[in-house]
């Protein structure tokens, strides 16, 4: 079904609840707005096949938004607040963005895009922005009814590369009807144990590919999806018992922070409401895992995939306390681990993880990266490192060419490296991620520089605070090292592994 089904039989219903807030948007007042949108976007020559971009804090205004476009037949790429204006900038511009959806609070962003001269409409679309379309207005006489010629679209999101600069991963427009549920729908409801009108909390951005595609996933199920604007621990469990919630995606990060909090806090909330706690986006450490089945029961459940989505592989906690340290058997694509040439390897053989049959997978505007994913065969790779056990049980064991997931946030380190290193006191420079209770992994530095420096701390200080205005603050470094010498080999490759 799709939002419009439960709006017309249940148009009360709340589709989304602010958790600080308490605003609400109920699923007749979404169908409202996303109809509205949607006529206004035709109404601006905007066709099937565009793309627009939302530049926006969790909000209802942003799922409206995501929804007039999945009925317009148009992408929609969802920038993080988090980046500087350069770093929209390029995302925008690499989108090819039609119109950028903003709010009050993130148009200072888009100051370097309105300098560049892009030939973008600017749409305030929560608080009025002086120069910007205001939305509200702009939909005022607009009717609140289905368009003629509705077509499905879908999300055209980026992940980042091993260069620093982030990749649209551009997915085969749909063509099927606008209800058609998507893979996930469908695993939500027969592996995730989410029903018809379940109440689910979003901790997280929903600019990230997970949060926004199961929010999405929960409003075609008619549920609610309770979304924090910033994640709290106690908060998170105060909601659950408040809203009754049901299900929730969360990562390794929340989990640390929750299980932190003081057992008498834990204790004072009724969560016995949870049917399915799931967690993605990076690796979760062993105990922490443990610990949360230990206190819920078997309603955690694991999944591994991507922003690129070439394949997925999940798990319950049953199959964990089986296989700890799995992330799951494959449901979406037929799971391959396979050598540096690309063959495939035998069952408990460590290679290059690839999938076979999985939602296509290519990237906007880079050919060559995308054949650089494929093998002879025609599977393909996001460049993870695993295994997998003989009842093809998948064990990762690095990053993708050195990631660092961070807080559930993939960092990339060539591109802080190459900022460093044009600093006029820095030789050369490399950064790793360590493991961190918190954070799952903190984001190192380690630095050579020109001159041994008379006071580190100092110099740490100075290296930080000139990456701070170059790349987003989630990136810099929490710690430097320094060093007479990095291990780079004479081809100048740089052996990362020999850092800790």
């Amino acid at each position: 079904m799709h939002p419009r089904d439960y709006a017309a039989i249940t148009p009360d219903h709340p589709a989304v609840i602010m958790a600080g807030s308490g605003e609400t948007m109920s699923y007749g007042q979404l169908e409202s707005q996303a109809n509205r949108i949607a006529h206004w976007l035709r109404a601006q020559g905007i066709e099937r096949g565009d793309t627009i971009a939302v530049l926006m804090e969790n909000c209802p205004e942003f799922l409206a938004i995501c929804w007039a476009a999945q009925r317009s037949g148009l992408y929609w790429t969802c920038i993080s607040p988090r980046l500087l204006p350069s770093e929209v900038l390029y995302i925008a511009s690499d989108c090819a963005a039609r119109i950028v959806f903003c709010s009050q609070t993130t148009a200072p962003l888009l100051a370097e895009l309105v300098q560049a001269g892009l030939p973008v409409a600017l749409v305030a679309a929560r608080g009025s922005v002086d120069g910007m379309i205001d939305l509200p207005s702009a939909l005022a006489d607009l009717p609140d009814w289905p368009m003629a010629n509705e077509t499905q679209g879908t999300d055209l999101l980026y992940s980042s590369g091993t260069t620093g600069r982030p990749k649209g991963i551009r997915r085969p427009m749909p063509d099927g009807p606008i209800d058609q549920p998507p893979n996930l729908v469908r695993l939500m409801t027969s592996y995730f144990c989410i029903s018809k009108g379940c109440r689910y909390l979003c901790p997280a951005p929903l600019y990230h590919a997970g949060p926004l595609r199961w929010s999405m996933g929960i409003q075609m199920l008619g549920g609610t999806v309770v979304v924090m604007e910033k994640f709290d621990p106690e908060q998170a469990l105060a909601l659950i018992e408040r809203h009754g919630i049901e299900a929730g995606q969360f990562v390794p990060t929340h989990f640390t922070r929750i299980l932190k909090l003081a057992p008498e806090i834990r204790a004072r909330h009724d969560l016995s409401s949870l049917r399915s706690v799931v967690h993605a986006a990076a690796p979760c450490p062993a105990e922490i895992k443990r610990a949360m089945i230990d206190w819920l029961g078997p309603v955690v459940y694991e999944y591994y995939s991507s922003t690129e989505g070439n394949g997925l592989c999940a798990i319950n906690s049953a199959e964990w306390l089986a296989h700890p340290g799995s992330v799951g058997r494959a449901f979406v694509g037929k799971l391959h681990i396979c050598d540096e040439a690309g063959e495939p390897v035998d069952s408990g053989v460590t290679g290059q993880v690839y999938f076979e049959g999985g939602w296509p997978l290519s990237y906007h505007d880079d050919p060559e990266k995308t054949a650089a994913s494929h093998n002879r065969h025609g599977w393909s790779t996001i460049g993870d490192i695993g295994w997998a056990d003989a009842e093809g049980y998948l064990h990762l064991t690095d990053r993708k060419d050195y990631m660092i997931i961070s807080g559930g946030v993939n960092i990339y380190p060539q591109e802080v490296e190459d900022r460093l290193i044009a600093h006029p006191r820095v030789h050369d420079a490399a950064i790793i991620g360590r493991p961190d209770a918190d954070l799952g992994e903190r984001v190192v530095a380690f630095v050579q520089p020109i001159e041994s420096p008379d006071d580190e701390t100092a110099f740490a200080a100075e290296l930080a605070a000139y990456l701070k205005s170059q790349v987003s603050s989630v990136k810099v470094p929490r710690e430097f090292v320094f060093v007479t010498e990095l291990p780079r080999s004479e081809t100048g490759k740089l052996n990362k592994r020999l850092l800790s």
